[in-house]
């Protein structure tokens, strides 16, 4: 699975090159001429020299026509013999430079950034994140670069970059020059985490705890709450690692958010997504996690290495945020099962003990109950809802007025978000949740209540069926999604209801669904709801991933919303930074957007085609679709 693989076009099927009707096409082909003719007349005929006021006729004439058609190259008017759009991977020559068409010269071109800004992380900068506190690992939350300092330019491939292994190997292996650090080789050699094998890695599924493999440990944890009826269906796994976890459960059809802080060396998230599972930089320190209220269905740490215990117990109280009613917490490492680890963990005992009593007595406070502890596992359970909570504590309060949703750049408060009004005991609050994989089409409960202005559960059906109907239409213009494992980390940069990704649920991949905060942010818990996962994000800033995390890019009507808002350029380098190289861009969006995005694009070392809607091509609304060419830094300028 060399750079050159045999898939480095993107092919587009003739169906999206289709012509209008001949009717519609010759009435207004009609009606332009004869505008045309009547204007010559009054100009004095057809004598005028080039640069005259008949050519300024031609050339109306010929846009009136334009306007019925997609912008797409021309096209035959048979469709048997209409060829295939593509979008050739023009890769670098032996002395660096690209080939790019003749058709972007009069565009701007961007250049490469250097090759030291491989794995550039603008929110997470590594120097960057140094002027400010260390202190509860302020330092390691987002900080985005001022506009006075963002890169504008091309983020590099390092050099020998390949596309990742498909889907199901990427979970064990992946290329060495794809994340050329051993660090973790030999910091985690005793767990098993990762070793090299020549020019790849190995991921053997081990852990700090648990040392027969992630499958076995899961299992373990299966033994404690129910795994395999569809009850469960997103993970929180915190301080993730290599995310060997949330790897595991997917085979278990639980889709797993993982997170862990951007590092100087160990590229803990870089390998997670890498090997093709979720996962997104993240820290608990003093900003709430980026996910709605009641997202996860249960939450991990695995010797994650956060104070739970501390700051009046902050960051449980976060977890018991984004935790549904019902939910699970599981925690294994310290000071779980100290009496057994307490030497080898080089602390005393008393200092394990108190530290579990502390951890017992905030999840006490939040009125969690401890389901069992067994061997290097603790299981507890967030109750159903708060009507026996409320009158049994007093401390930490109940949130008054904080939106419970509210979670970009929102401060964590030592408060509890209260669940929504029951008025029985027994029931689930906020309704309760249909199984997996039921849920993803069941009308979710946010809906159904009314808590989503504007969305019935009319809308909701009506939106599933607009979306299976869309992707059946990326599926019959790009090719490439007949090939099994081409895509596998998906995202969809304007999510709305999840209806992309639910529409793609049965292929082998997983979509991180982005809300804009300048939209309804109500919908990324709709999101969870149906079982997907996906956060907040201000498309005016960088995300919180590393370069060449995804190979489909979704983005509908993003250029729309951030009309004014912020640059286009800032936008459309971000979206290449995180767009692996012979990735596929899909953009949707009003024709006049898209002929703009095209003209920056084309200088990106992107090949683009602007395609009709699926409903024909009298439709304002068109596709733009991309392939990021195969380049990557020279190797003299990697060492």
């Amino acid at each position: 699975m060399g750079v050159r693989s045999a898939a480095t076009k993107l092919h587009i099927s003739p169906a999206a090159a289709r012509r209008p009707a001949f009717l519609p096409i010759f009435t207004i082909a009609f009606l332009c001429s004869a505008s045309y003719f009547v204007g010559v007349w009054h100009h004095g005929g057809f004598t005028s020299p080039t640069g005259s006021p008949s050519s300024v006729s031609i050339a109306t004439a010929v846009s009136c026509i334009g306007t019925t058609r997609s912008t797409a190259r021309p096209r035959t008017r048979t469709r048997t013999t209409q060829p295939s759009l593509d979008f050739s991977a023009h890769h670098a020559t032996a002395d660096g430079a690209v080939l790019i068409s003749s058709a972007a010269t009069a565009t701007r071109r961007y250049r490469a950034c250097p090759a030291k800004y491989s794995e550039y992380t603008p929110c997470e900068d590594v120097a960057r994140s140094l002027r400010y506190p260390r202190d509860r690992l302020v330092y390691r939350e987002r900080h985005c670069p001022a506009e006075r300092e963002r890169l504008r330019c091309l983020v590099p491939a390092p050099a020998g970059y390949r596309n990742p292994f498909p889907w199901p190997a990427s979970r064990d292996i992946a290329w060495f020059a794809n994340v050329p650090h051993k660090e973790l080789t030999v910091e985690k050699a005793v767990q098993n985490w990762i070793r090299v094998d020549g020019d790849k890695f190995r991921f053997p599924g081990g852990g700090t705890m648990f040392p027969h493999g992630a499958d076995a440990y899961i299992d373990d944890i299966g033994k404690l709450i129910p795994l395999h009826d569809g009850s469960i269906r997103t993970a929180l796994d915190t301080g993730c690692g290599v995310a060997s976890w949330g790897a595991y459960l997917l085979s278990r059809d639980i889709l797993a958010m993982s997170f862990a802080p951007r590092d100087s060396h160990e590229a803990q998230v870089q390998f997670a997504l890498e090997r093709g599972v979720p996962a997104m930089i993240g820290v608990l320190s003093s900003n709430r996690l980026t996910y709605p209220a009641r997202a996860f269905d249960m939450a991990h740490c695995s010797r994650c290495l956060i104070p739970w215990h501390l700051y009046d117990g902050l960051y449980l109280i976060e977890v018991d945020r984004v935790l549904r009613p019902g939910g699970y917490w599981i925690l294994s490492g310290p000071p779980i099962n100290w009496k057994k680890y307490w030497k080898g963990w080089e602390r005393t005992k008393e200092d394990l003990n108190a530290e579990q009593q502390a951890i017992e007595a905030v999840a006490r406070s939040l009125c969690w109950k401890k389901i069992k502890e067994a061997g290097d596992i603790a299981v507890w359970q967030k109750p159903a809802n708060h009507a026996g909570c409320k009158a049994s504590r007093k401390s930490p309060p109940f949130c008054s007025h904080k939106n419970p949703d509210a979670a970009w750049y929102d401060k964590m408060v030592a408060c509890v978000t209260p669940l929504p009004e029951v008025s029985d005991a027994s029931e689930v609050a906020g309704g309760a949740l249909k199984k997996w994989p039921q849920r993803l089409t069941a009308v979710p409960p946010r809906i159904s209540r009314g808590s989503i202005k504007g969305v019935t559960a009319k809308a909701f059906v009506q939106d599933i069926g607009l979306w299976t109907k869309r992707v059946r239409h990326y599926k019959a213009v790009i090719n490439q999604f007949e090939q099994k494992g081409r895509y596998r980390n998906v995202l969809d940069m304007n999510a709305g209801l999840g209806g992309f990704a639910a529409a793609l649920a049965n292929d082998p991949l997983w979509v991180m669904n982005m809300v804009p905060t300048v939209a309804n942010s109500t919908m990324l818990g709709v999101v969870y709801e149906r079982g997907l996962i996906g956060s907040y994000q201000d498309w005016c800033e960088g995300m919180s991933t590393y370069p060449r995390t995804y190979g489909l890019i979704h983005a509908d009507k993003v250029f729309t919303l951030y009309k004014n808002r912020c640059e286009m350029e800032s936008i459309l380098l971000e979206m290449d930074r995180i767009l692996r190289p012979e990735g596929t861009v899909i953009i949707r969006d009003d024709v006049d957007m898209l002929v703009k995005v095209k003209s920056a694009a084309d200088g990106m070392r992107w090949d683009s085609q602007i395609v009709d809607h699926e409903d024909g091509p009298l439709v304002r609304e068109k596709l733009l679709l991309v392939v990021k060419t195969y380049w990557t830094t020279k190797e003299k300028d990697q060492q």
